[in-house]
C-alpha cells in the first residue's frame, strides 16, 4: 500500500465498518423490541405467528435484491450503490418508526432490508478494490470483525434506547445514522467532477417539502396533533374512508411534494438523481433476471420462516412454494442463457474457488444459526428458566468469540493462506458444537467459569476465523469487475443456509423430541394417582428436550464440518483473475 494512498484507504474502511455496523445493530435489534412493536399494532403475546411477517419481511428485503445490487455496485460504482442503500435503510427506518400497523411496520422493515442487505457486500467490494489481492484480507477481517460485533452491541444499544425513548426511538436514531452515513459517503471535494454542476435549487426545494412532510406524518408529533392552531394539518377532508389518511392537509403536501419532485427528476438538465436513464441502467443489470430470483428467493425465505417450529419446521403450503420456487428458478435459467448482459456472469464465476467459498458459506450459515437460537434455549430449559438476560448472557460467550476469530482470520489468512485457516475455524466450530451435544442439565452454571464456556467461546472464535478467507478467495478468484456481484452471492449463500440450516435442523430435533415422548407414555401411566403432578414425567420431558437440542448441535457440527471438508478441498489461493488488482 504507497503512503499516498493511506488516508483514502483508511476512509474507505471506515465507512464500510460504520456502514455493516448499522446494518448488522439492526438485525439483531428487532429481536429485543419485537414484543413492543407487537403491542403497538394491537397484537398479543399469544399472535406471534402473525408477527412472523416483521422478521420475514425483513429477510426478504435482505436477501431478495442482494445480486442486483452486487451488480449495479459492479456497473456504476460502489459509493453510488453504497449511498443509495443507506438512504433506503433510512426511510425504511423512518417507515417502522412512524408506523402504527401491522402492514406498515413490515413494509418499513421490508425498506430497511433492502437497503440492509445491500450494505454488507457493496462495502465487501468496495475493500476489494482498494486493497491488492495479497493485501485485503486484513481489512476484509476487519469489516466481517464489525459485522459481528453489531450483532453483540444492537441489542445492548437498543435496550438503552427503549429505555430512554420507547422502541420507536431506535429507528429514528437509525434514519439519522442512515443519512449522516450517506452525506459522509458522497465524494470529498477533490473528487468532486472540475465542472461545476448546477445545484438544482428547485429539486433541493421539493425533496425537502416532501422529506419534511413525509417525517411529520410519520411521526406524529404531540406538539403538532393536539395544537389548536397546527392540528388541522392532521384532519382528513374526506373522513369515513378507508383511505381518510391520504387526504390529510400534510399527505396532500407531501404527495403533490412528491410527485413534483419525480416530475422534476426525469425533466431537468441536471437533475439531483438522473431518473431518465433509469430504465437503461436496470436493463443492463438484466432487472427481469434479478425479479426471477427475487421471486425464488421469495418462496424459499416465506417456505421457511412462516412454518410454526414447535409443530413443523416448513410452511404449511410448501409444496405450492417450492414448485413455484423450481419454475420461478427454470425461467431464471433460461434467462441467464439467453440474455445478452445476464445478470450472473457464469464465465466470470465459475471458477472451482468460487463455488467452494459459497458452498462453504451456506454450510456455515447453517452451523451459525443453530448457535444464535439454540444456545439461548438450552440456557432456558436448564440453568435459567426464569431469565432471559441470564441467557442471553450465555449466547455472549459466543458471540465476543466471533468478531476475535474475524480479526484474527484476517490476519493470518494472508500468511498460512485461505484453505487453513477456513479450516482450523470450522475443525474449531465443529468441536464446539460436538462439546454442546454432550451437555448435561447442569453445563451452565451460573457463576464461574465451566468448560461450557470454552466450548462456546471455541465455537465463536472458529466461525470468526472463516470470515476473511471465504470472502479472500471468492474475490480473488474473480475479475474486479464482478466483485461485488461475488460479495453478494457469498452474503447470500449464508443467509439462505441460516434459513435452511434452522429448519432442517430442528425438524431433525423435533423428531428426537416425538419419539422420546412416545416411548415415554402418558402421566396416567407414569403417575396413575396423580397424573396432573407428576414429578417422573416432567423430569423425562426435560431430558427428552434436552435430547431434542443435543441432536440440533450435533447436526450443526455435521454442517461446519461440511464446511471444513469444502473448505480443504476448494479454498486455494488461485492466481489473480485477469482485471483483478494485484
Amino acid at each position: 500500500m504507497r503512503p499516498a494512498s493511506t488516508g483514502r484507504h483508511l476512509r474507505a474502511l471506515t465507512l464500510a465498518c460504520l456502514a455493516v455496523l448499522l446494518a448488522a445493530a439492526d438485525t439483531y435489534v428487532v429481536v429485543l423490541v419485537l414484543p413492543n412493536i407487537m403491542s403497538s399494532v394491537g397484537l398479543t403475546t399469544d399472535e406471534l405467528q402473525r408477527a412472523t411477517p416483521i422478521v420475514s419481511g425483513f429477510l426478504l428485503g435482505y436477501v431478495a435484491l442482494l445480486p442486483l445490487v452486487g451488480r449495479l455496485s459492479d456497473l456504476y460504482g460502489r459509493r453510488p450503490l453504497l449511498i443509495a442503500c443507506l438512504i433506503g435503510f433510512g426511510v425504511g427506518s423512518a417507515v417502522t418508526a412512524g408506523s402504527h400497523s401491522l402492514s406498515w411496520v413490515v413494509a418499513g422493515r421490508f425498506l430497511q432490508g433492502l437497503g440492509g442487505g445491500g450494505l454488507v457486500p457493496v462495502t465487501l467490494a468496495l475493500v476489494a478494490d482498494e486493497w491488492p489481492a495479497d493485501r485485503r484480507s486484513l481489512p476484509l477481517g476487519i469489516v466481517g470483525a464489525v459485522q459481528e460485533l453489531g450483532s453483540l452491541l444492537g441489542p445492548l444499544y437498543g435496550a438503552g434506547l427503549v429505555a430512554i425513548g420507547g422502541w420507536r426511538s431506535i429507528f429514528w436514531v437509525n434514519l439519522a445514522a442512515g443519512l449522516g452515513l450517506a452525506a459522509l459517503t458522497a465524494p470529498a471535494p477533490g473528487q468532486r467532477p472540475r465542472r461545476r454542476r448546477p445545484h438544482d435549487l428547485p429539486g433541493w426545494v421539493l425533496l425537502a417539502v416532501s422529506a419534511a412532510a413525509g417525517l411529520l406524518l410519520l411521526g406524529r408529533p404531540a406538539v403538532l396533533t393536539g395544537s389548536v392552531r397546527y392540528g388541522d394539518v392532521y384532519v382528513p377532508l374526506m373522513a369515513g374512508r378507508s383511505w381518510s389518511s391520504a387526504t390529510e392537509p400534510l399527505s396532500l403536501v407531501a404527495i403533490a411534494a412528491a410527485a413534483l419532485l419525480v416530475g422534476r427528476l426525469l425533466t431537468a438538465p441536471e437533475p439531483l438523481v438522473p431518473l431518465r436513464g433509469l430504465a437503461a441502467v436496470l436493463r443492463s443489470a438484466d432487472f427481469p433476471g434479478a425479479l426471477l430470483l427475487a421471486g425464488a428467493l421469495a418462496c424459499i425465505i416465506v417456505m421457511f420462516s412462516s412454518g410454526d417450529p414447535t409443530r413443523q419446521a416448513l410452511s404449511p403450503g410448501w409444496p405450492w412454494l417450492c414448485l413455484a420456487a423450481a419454475a420461478l428458478a427454470v425461467a431464471l435459467i433460461w434467462r441467464e442463457r439467453t440474455a445478452a448482459a445476464p445478470l450472473l456472469e457464469w464465465p466470470a464465476l465459475r471458477s472451482p474457488v468460487v463455488l467452494g467459498a459459497l458452498l462453504t458459506s451456506l454450510a456455515v450459515g447453517g452451523g451459525l444459526i443453530v448457535a444464535l437460537v439454540d444456545v439461548p434455549l438450552f440456557a432456558r430449559a436448564t440453568s435459567f428458566p426464569d431469565s432471559q438476560l441470564g441467557a442471553a448472557l450465555v449466547l455472549v460467550r459466543f458471540l465476543v468469540g466471533v468478531p476475535l476469530g474475524a480479526l484474527a482470520g484476517g490476519a493470518i489468512c494472508e500468511r498460512i493462506g485461505y484453505r487453513p485457516t477456513a479450516v482450523i475455524g470450522m475443525v474449531l466450530a465443529t468441536s464446539g458444537f460436538v462439546a454442546m451435544s454432550r451437555w448435561g442439565p447442569h453445563a451452565l452454571p451460573t457463576r464461574g467459569i465451566a468448560a461450557s464456556d470454552v466450548a462456546l467461546v471455541t465455537c465463536g472464535l472458529g466461525f470468526g476465523l472463516a470470515i476473511a478467507p471465504v470472502n479472500a478467495a471468492a474475490l480473488r478468484a474473480v475479475p474486479a469487475r464482478v466483485h461485488g456481484l461475488a460479495s453478494a452471492l457469498v452474503v447470500l449463500t449464508r443467509t439462505v443456509g441460516m434459513l435452511v440450516g434452522i429448519s432442517a435442523l430442528t425438524a431433525l430435533g423435533l423428531r428426537a423430541f416425538s419419539r422420546s415422548l412416545a416411548r415415554l407414555g402418558t402421566p396416567d401411566r407414569l403417575c396413575p394417582a396423580a397424573p396432573t403432578d407428576c414429578p417422573a414425567y416432567d423430569h423425562a420431558a426435560r431430558a427428552a428436550l434436552l435430547h431434542e437440542l443435543h441432536v440440533i448441535f450435533a447436526g450443526a457440527a455435521g454442517c461446519t464440518a461440511a464446511a471444513a471438508v469444502v473448505a480443504g478441498l476448494t479454498l486455494r489461493r488461485a492466481q489473480v483473475s485477469r482485471g483483478s488488482r494485484a
